[in-house]
């Protein structure tokens, strides 16, 4: 049986953020709603650990959500953030750091522009509004599952923590969230991920009025999903109606080869959308790509957007520590996707010998391991019926036991360069006691 381990500290922390916090938290998923129990309240990482505030240590597959490619706490970066802050934490004008970080990316992306924000959210609102502005036109579409952050716009049939509410119907746009109006929900247009056929349909009839496109190269916000060929092609003909072509990298920027889900799957986007890695784990987002369109952005053209604390130093010299140690270490990629593999593989033969439904979807470093018996799992519509009350279950076993996995069904995991075999024997043991548990 799981070993219960003492909460007595965690326990008093989420009671009295509670009473000043909206749910105890400071966003949904780490409420531990959907799978029950208390959330473990952090008081250090390290490399492939998180240690919580009773002491507990845990071998961690969230990775502050998937910055952490390099594992917690890194010295490269722990050095570059100390040196930065001897000079000070803002100013609030141009700095060294944020030309050098965007020379950077611009080099290992091929973008040709780029511009800094503080989160995901913002990068996608800000591209979505650069799209509108170079076009002048309304509506955007995006796909049922995906979530790029939430903006209003944005909370239409989304992924993640909303992904159990109701669905609409194609092109139909369905608020995930209350505060959202129907008058502006309604300029998103909203298609299947993975349907060529429904998104040439809805381009063939309105793709005079669309803005902007916007995917996730690789779904991970409903747990991973994979495209095919087929829609990734779909995805690019989009641009014959003159619609902008947007990329949300934000997870898989950096994450799936040095020049994100763009370069491992051959996309060729509009504009692409950064977050998560481009900060190192301090909030950076960044948006960018082809110079014609960018140029549209204040104060060179009339497409306004701006930040306060955007190319934040601390943050700049974060992001540059690991995209440089990233660009030092090419063989990486080969090492996380290895680990992923094994890790994928031993959960499938686990769950078999428990007698549990599983299909394990992987890229790279990214994993969703779905409670459900199907044998492939490509949409939104497809993830949706996984056994969420099986998965609660075994994510508890895998906690009581010493792993910390994303506290939901519909997300992606992230392996970092910090686990190695240790942790992945550590973590299939756990799983294999936790999937006959859960059968018990």
């Amino acid at each position: 049986m799981t070993t219960q381990a003492a909460t007595t500290q965690s326990e008093a922390l989420f009671s009295r953020a509670r009473a000043v916090t909206p749910g105890g938290v400071n966003s949904p998923v780490r409420a531990f709603k959907s799978v029950g129990g208390v959330p473990r309240f952090i008081a250090s990482a390290q490399g492939a650990y998180l240690t919580d505030v009773d002491g507990h240590r845990y071998v961690d597959y969230v990775g502050s959500w998937g910055p952490m490619i390099l594992g917690h706490n890194h010295p490269a970066v722990r050095e570059a953030i100390a040196g930065a802050l001897l000079t000070g934490t803002s100013f609030g004008a141009p700095s060294p750091r944020e030309v050098e970080l965007a020379e950077l990316v611009t080099e290992l992306t091929g973008a040709e522009r780029v511009r800094f924000v503080n989160s995901g959210t913002e990068a996608t609102m800000s591209a979505l509004r650069l799209a509108r502005g170079v076009t002048g036109r309304k509506f955007i579409v995006k796909f049922r599952g995906n979530y790029h952050g939430h903006a209003d716009g944005l909370l239409v049939e989304a992924g993640s923590g909303l992904l159990t509410n109701a669905e609409g119907q194609l092109g139909a746009a369905a608020p995930s969230s209350a505060g959202v109006p129907e008058e502006y929900a309604s300029l998103t247009l909203v298609s299947e991920y993975n349907d060529p056929a429904a998104l040439d349909r809805l381009m063939a009839e309105r793709g005079h009025e669309i803005a902007a496109v916007i995917f996730e190269p690789v779904v991970g916000n409903a747990g991973v999903l994979i495209p095919t060929p087929a829609f990734l092609a779909a995805l690019h003909r989009v641009k014959d109606a003159g619609v902008v072509l947007i990329a949300d990298e934000v997870m898989t920027g950096f994450r799936l080869s040095l020049n994100g889900a763009t370069g491992l799957l051959g996309l060729q986007p509009d504009l692409r959308c950064w977050g998560k890695i481009i900060g190192g784990g301090l909030p950076v987002g960044a948006y960018g790509g082809r110079a014609d369109l960018m140029d549209f952005v204040s104060p060179q053209g009339p497409v306004y957007q701006a930040g306060t604390l955007s190319g934040n130093p601390l943050a700049m010299a974060a992001g540059l520590a690991t995209l440089k140690e990233l660009q030092a270490n090419p063989g990486l990629y080969t090492q996380l996707e290895t680990y992923t593999g094994q890790l994928a593989e031993g959960l499938k033969d686990s769950a078999r010998a428990a007698g549990l439904p599983l299909t394990v979807n992987h890229i790279g470093s990214m994993l969703t391991a779905f409670f459900i018996g199907a044998p492939d799992i490509r949409t939104y519509t497809q993830a949706a019926p996984s056994d969420t009350k099986a998965f609660a279950a075994w994510f508890q076993g895998l906690l009581g036991r010493g792993v910390y996995w994303a506290p939901s069904q519909f997300e992606s995991i992230f392996i970092s360069a910090a686990h190695t075999d240790t942790e992945l024997n550590a973590t299939l043991e756990a799983a294999q006691a936790a999937f006959q548990e859960v059968n018990s």
